[in-house]
């Protein structure tokens, strides 16, 4: 058994396990980030009365679910997957089966949930006349793929040392919500001194914030030169990943 056949089975049944028992069932999906959009648009733009520098700024609720709902993909996947092969633990003794599949599982299930909210919410945002470039739309889902691999290769790390180190899922809860707030998901570059902004570049996610921003916002310059060093990232991330699994997978049984 192999990896790609199995995937599709471990992924439906990811995706049925997270919403058995919802009365919307798969449309909460959809209909999470709408609410959501609706919280944000009240609390950031009425009650903190948010905004962004430099006059061809875009409004703060469009900047700010451009960049937060990948982050949403990203980190829900990592935290989902982190003690993918604990929760299967009885599993993984009964059934020989590529582990790696067991991680897979929820970070693509993440993403495909967390990709079909953010659809939702960017036609939304289109529709309701607040800037979006919808024509770049199936170029910015194509970033999907490099930040998924990137993720994908945490995943594979974290879930490893996690069988191990059982306390590392709650660690790597407060890791992820630090990594949000030293990337642009709130804020720009621009309200950072001018000594910190390129600090910015040292996060792995500044990239796919500020490149979402630019294709679906028409803010700030896509550089194609930081695309080459993303994919590069996040292959070296997957690679990784992928050989700390290995080197751990023999031993997951005796720790489970």
């Amino acid at each position: 058994m192999n990896v790609a056949k199995l995937a599709p089975h471990f992924i439906a049944r990811e995706l049925r396990e997270r919403y058995r028992g919802s009365f919307t069932g798969f449309g909460w999906a959809l209909l999470q980030p709408l609410l959501q959009l609706a919280i944000y648009s009240f609390v950031f733009v009425q009650v903190f009365k948010a905004r962004l520098p430099g006059a061809d700024a875009p409004g703060y609720v469009p900047f700010l679910v451009v960049g937060l709902w990948p982050w949403a993909a990203f980190s829900d996947a990592i935290a989902r997957a982190t003690s993918s092969i604990q929760d299967n633990a009885g599993l993984i003794g009964k059934v020989a089966l590529p582990r790696a599949v067991l991680v897979l599982a929820p970070c693509a299930a993440s993403f495909l949930l967390h990709m079909a909210g953010f659809v939702a919410i960017v036609v939304a945002l289109a529709l309701a006349g607040k800037g979006i470039l919808l024509a770049w739309l199936p170029v910015a889902l194509l970033l999907y793929v490099p930040l998924f691999v990137l993720a994908f290769g945490f995943a594979l790390a974290l879930a490893a040392l996690q069988v191990f180190v059982r306390d590392l899922a709650q660690v790597i809860g407060q890791a992820l919500m630090l990594m949000m707030f030293l990337s642009p998901v709130f804020y720009t570059r621009a309200n950072l001194p001018a000594d910190w902004q390129g600090a910015l570049d040292l996060n792995p996610f500044t990239f796919y914030a500020e490149s979402f921003r630019s294709l679906l916002l028409g803010y700030g310059d896509f550089d194609l030169h930081r695309l080459l060093v993303a994919c590069a990232i996040a292959l070296v991330a997957l690679a990784a990943g992928h050989w700390l699994f290995r080197r751990l997978d023999p031993h997951f049984e005796d720790f489970l």
